[in-house]
């Protein structure tokens, strides 16, 4: 192997050659590494450098050529191994290449069985169980195969005919065909409204509208975490700052009416007044009521205040024209794109253009949110957009505008309307006393109990529900509620007389948690699952009982997976 070394002088008394006499041995295993033959006013970045200007390339080329003459093996470098191409044979080149492409064309089954594995076990564990967490859904095979397609391996900073990266005709295509649905399926005039598909989740979609459209430390006001909100929209404690929207912001909660659980809008009112928000938010989390949108709006206009709706949990019922829409009244509209939407885990951010207002003077007063949000997305918070994530969006949306969506989320609030229904029969408390969307919310106090205990018994009888707060708690780790939703179930199949049944089990779940609690020495959440696991009694209710939700739950279809491929459940 020669090697040439462009612009070193030889000769020069002060070049490289002077200084390799000098060399600092350093063993690895007792055999000679690469720093050995590296000069050592290279090694140092604290010599005197100013006699010799010397690449580091050329010094390593030095180095490589002065080991190769000393000993035949892959030149060792810390824990490092280097080997040059050019000495591999022709045979030995064109079998490591064909081992690299083997390789990434294995199947996951051969190229990691333990994750593998993993995945088989969930989908177990979604086809055995109940999925009743509202915030959850069951996407379609069409948007994870998008998603989980070539689509992933583009970088593409920018937007659309304006990248940073090449080749991204295809890549803009899906971008713009995204928009376009988006557009579409919220019945939107792309003259008065744009959107931003690139935003990673709900919370950064949110926390991007606030670096967009707020300076620093100017007022947001939002409905309260424990009162259904979401931490995304600022909430802090008296003690500390838990959302970083509370720290870069200065953030008031609005609250329900305690004694009817609807928001309490004439206090909403009030409290604008006196706290003056730059950007109310009207979106919720736990929240089982309709939003009124309308009168929110109106405590905009008199505070000169955003309207921000977050719609990421009702973005399906909206988009099938099942429940009013924010888009009549708001300025921003964020929202994520897997609850009852039905698509992969991302987000969009829909926001007012054209022409805002004529002011005094006759002259069109435009809205300037577009270039702000585009901004404070990319490049402002975030790199390059999730491309495979853009394109399953766009299957999702595309299912969004089709009448099979549309019966979808009518039964899931028909199912809903059942569930809570059979709850009230049962003497649960709800909090508003019912619901109008997708999810029931239910303050389990009257029952003595709390949320975190009867979740673990949920959970152990395969019920995916969660802990949530309610009016009146003091701690989001021991909470009195209990959330959940339709939408997961819906997809699958579930309609009315499944969610009787439904409610049939999770009842049992509270009674056995009651039981447990009885014979609970302690009062942390921790004693309670030692008397769950080590009560024989009560470990063969909960067997029992988990047999009969999953033996109900394995009579309806998966979804983006065949049963017959299953490994394990069947």
């Amino acid at each position: 192997m020669s090697l040439s070394y462009p612009h070193f002088n030889y000769q020069d008394p002060h070049s490289a050659k002077e200084h390799t006499t000098n060399l600092t041995h350093r063993s690895h295993s007792h055999s000679p590494t690469l720093n050995t033959y590296i000069p050592t006013y290279i090694q140092s970045p604290l010599r005197d450098r100013k006699q010799s200007v010397v690449s580091y390339r050329v010094a390593m080329a030095m180095a490589l050529r002065r080991l190769s003459s000393t000993i035949n093996k892959p030149f060792s470098h810390a824990t490092s191994i280097y080997r040059t191409s050019s000495s591999l044979s022709a045979h030995e080149k064109e079998k490591s290449r064909a081992d690299w492409t083997k390789q990434l064309n294995d199947p996951l089954e051969v190229v990691d069985p333990e994750i593998a594995d993993i995945i088989e076990l969930e989908k177990a564990r979604q086809w055995k169980g109940f999925e009743l967490i509202p915030s959850e859904n069951f996407t379609s095979l069409s948007v994870m195969q998008a998603v989980g397609s070539v689509m992933t391996n583009k970088y593409s900073e920018g937007y659309p005919g304006a990248r940073y990266y090449g080749g991204n005709e295809y890549i803009d295509m899906a971008e713009t065909l995204c928009q376009k649905r988006a557009l579409e399926a919220f019945r939107l005039d792309p003259a008065k409204w744009g959107v931003n598909v690139q935003s990673l989740s709900g919370s950064p979609s949110n926390f991007q509208v606030y670096t967009a459209l707020l300076k620093p430390h100017e007022r947001i006001m939002a409905l309260d975490l424990p009162h259904g909100g979401h931490l995304s929209h600022g909430y802090q404690t008296d003690t500390k700052k838990i959302s970083a929207v509370s720290i870069f912001f200065e953030t008031m909660p609005y609250r329900l009416n305690e004694s009817t659980g609807y928001i309490d809008y004439d206090q909403l009112e009030k409290s604008a007044a006196l706290f003056r928000p730059k950007l109310i938010v009207a979106g919720a989390s736990a929240y089982a009521r309709l939003y009124d949108y309308a009168r929110v709006r109106k405590v905009c206009d008199k505070q000169k205040a955003v309207l921000l709706a977050d719609m990421a949990h009702i973005s399906g019922l909206v988009a099938a024209g099942v429940i009013p829409s924010p888009f009549d009244y708001a300025d921003i509209v964020t929202t994520t794109t897997h609850k009852s939407l039905r698509g992969p885990r991302g987000a969009m951010i829909f926001f007012r253009k054209g022409v805002k207002e004529i002011n005094k003077q006759g002259k069109e007063v435009l809205y300037d949110y577009e270039d702000k949000i585009n901004q404070a997305v990319f490049p402002g918070l975030q790199g390059g957009p999730h491309n495979h994530t853009i394109t399953g969006l766009a299957v999702a949306l595309k299912q969004a505008m089709t009448p099979e969506f549309k019966n979808y989320q009518e039964q899931v609030l028909s199912n809903c309307a059942t569930f809570a229904q059979s709850l009230l029969e049962k003497g649960y408390d709800l909090v508003s006393g019912g619901t109008d969307n997708h999810l029931v919310l239910v303050n389990l106090r009257n029952k003595g109990i709390d949320g975190s205990r009867v979740e673990k018994v949920l959970e152990a009888v395969h019920i995916a529900a969660n802990k949530n707060t309610v009016p009146g708690d003091v701690s989001a780790m021991v909470p009195g509620g209990i959330r959940m939703g339709t939408p997961a179930l819906t997809s699958r199949g579930f309609v009315e007389e499944d969610f009787k049944k439904v409610a049939e089990y999770f009842d049992a779940a509270v009674k056995l948690a009651l039981q447990i609690k009885e014979n609970t020495n302690g009062t942390k959440l921790k004693d309670f699952v030692a008397a769950m696991q080590s009560d024989e009694q009560i470990q063969s209710k909960i067997a029992n009982l988990r047999l009969e939700v999953e033996d109900y739950a394995k009579q309806f279809p998966t979804i983006g997976f065949e049963k017959e491929t299953m490994k394990y459940g069947k």
